[in-house]
């Protein structure tokens, strides 16, 4: 079989040759790889626009419907965003639009944004040493520093949603409880334009519950009120974990709602 390859000038000027035989991804995979280390690396911050078409396309050394390919498959997985007439930005968990992808509770009656931004409220804030599980989902060694949050969601004044997450203490070094407290946007976004970590994607997994005595104490529920579990890994790039978060969600005004695609 012949093998067919590419010269690509990579970041730093040099050439780098790219097999295009079938065992190899297409030239537009190869392409939105390249582009996926320059957002890692932060060459693009959050929130701004990243170069043309045109001039990716000559940076690569490929043509532009190659790079239009690998830029909508960026923006599908919500990395980069489009803008009619402006260009292409990096998404950021700053937008409106990006603030509740991983929020999936809806009110049953109207919708996020016409119950306004949740009431937060820090119950605990500790730094320790990871758990054989808590290591295991953050990709670290039993006893590596972690911070352990504990908080409340309240809609109109309910306690909603009660949280409690790990983060690795590395990544994280400096945040404090005065940090997520003072914030007024999402946390998401803190962790990103102040620890330089962007969340990407999360897995999930959802179980019916019976709460705690303290569980249903903060969140103001009888003891044997069935509560949604909801338990996810954020990673950020390189499919790098960097948060474990346990929700309890009341479902009495609120439900759970996801869009497949």
């Amino acid at each position: 079989m012949n093998t067919s390859l590419t010269t690509i000038e990579n970041f730093s000027g040099s050439q780098e040759t790219l097999s295009l035989t079938p065992a190899f991804s297409p030239l537009y995979q190869q392409i939105k790889a390249l582009i996926l280390q320059s957002l890692q690396s932060g060459e693009w911050k959050p929130g701004e626009v990243i170069p043309s078409e045109n001039d990716l396309a000559a940076r690569f050394k490929v043509s532009q419907g190659t790079v239009r390919k690998a830029i909508d498959e960026l923006a599908s997985d919500h990395l980069l965003v489009r803008r009619q007439g402006k260009g292409t930005f990096v998404a950021t968990h700053s937008e409106q639009n990006v603030q509740y992808r991983f929020l999936k509770l809806q009110p049953d009656k109207g919708d996020v944004n016409s119950e306004g931004p949740a009431q937060r409220e820090i119950i605990d804030f500790k730094r320790l040493r990871a758990s054989a599980e808590v290591a295991r989902a953050l990709a670290l060694r039993s006893g590596d520093a972690v911070l352990q949050v504990r908080r409340v969601l309240s809609f109109a004044g309910t306690p909603t949603i009660l949280e409690d997450l790990w983060l690795p203490g590395g990544p994280f070094k400096g945040l404090t409880s005065d940090h997520l407290t003072e914030y007024r946007g999402p946390m998401y976004a803190l962790f990103e334009t102040q620890f330089g970590v962007r969340m990407v994607r999360a897995d999930e997994k959802i179980r019916a519950v019976n709460p705690d005595a303290r569980q249903c104490e903060l969140l103001q529920v009888a003891l044997g009120t069935p509560l949604l579990s909801v338990e996810r890994v954020a990673f950020t790039y390189n499919d790098t974990p960097m948060e474990l978060r346990r929700g309890l969600y009341r479902t009495d005004t609120h439900h759970y709602h996801n869009r497949l695609s």
